[in-house]
């Protein structure tokens, strides 16, 4: 399947602040298809391919992002040596870090078009838990640095948060001296 730019809402689409609902086991094919869409659009990233489908680069994507407000998401990327792979159902955290971090270069979005500047303070390290829909199986994911930042980017867009939303409105370059960079 041919990534297309089209798949993917922008901030001005209503539906990316609304909630999404659990998806239930065993998926739907109607369901399948949604999947394939994420897929298809962050694999071709993952390859290096964006340029040839006229597609903007991005790492992980969730459902909400092609129209389908179901708790997925999907995330594909090499960081320091190691490939991080899931398709997640019902992805929850339900352990945080107190350490705080947030990327040095600020975060984006394939649904945010315009630049918003700033830095978005994370939890340091996060634990997942969801159903892995490409190993069928429940999984719980320790996730630190770029991972953790990227598992609650997307969890967030499940429930209608935008990474904006977590820039300090009055000093969007705000940390505190115990925050750490990536």
């Amino acid at each position: 399947m041919k990534p297309k730019q089209s798949w993917i809402l922008l901030d001005s689409n209503k539906l990316l602040r609304e909630h999404s609902k659990d998806i239930s086991i065993p998926v739907s094919k109607e369901d399948k298809e949604y999947f394939d869409k994420m897929m298809s659009y962050i694999d071709a990233c993952d390859k290096g391919l964006e340029k040839e489908y006229g597609i903007r680069p991005g790492i992980a994507v969730a459902a909400p992002q092609v129209g389908f407000l179901k708790k997925v998401i999907y995330i594909n990327f090499e960081f320091a040596g190691t490939q991080y792979r899931y398709l997640l159902a019902n992805p929850k955290i339900v352990s945080r870090s107190l350490g705080i971090t947030y990327l040095q270069s600020g975060e984006g979005c394939l649904s945010v078009a315009d630049d918003h500047e700033g830095y978005v303070p994370r939890n340091s390290k996060i634990i997942v838990k969801a159903y892995d829909l490409l190993n069928n199986k429940d999984v719980t994911i320790n996730a630190e640095g770029l991972l953790s930042i990227c598992l609650q980017h997307e969890i967030d867009h499940l429930s209608g948060i935008l990474y904006y939303d977590h820039i300090n409105k009055q000093d969007k370059f705000y940390t505190e001296k115990n925050w750490k960079p990536l």
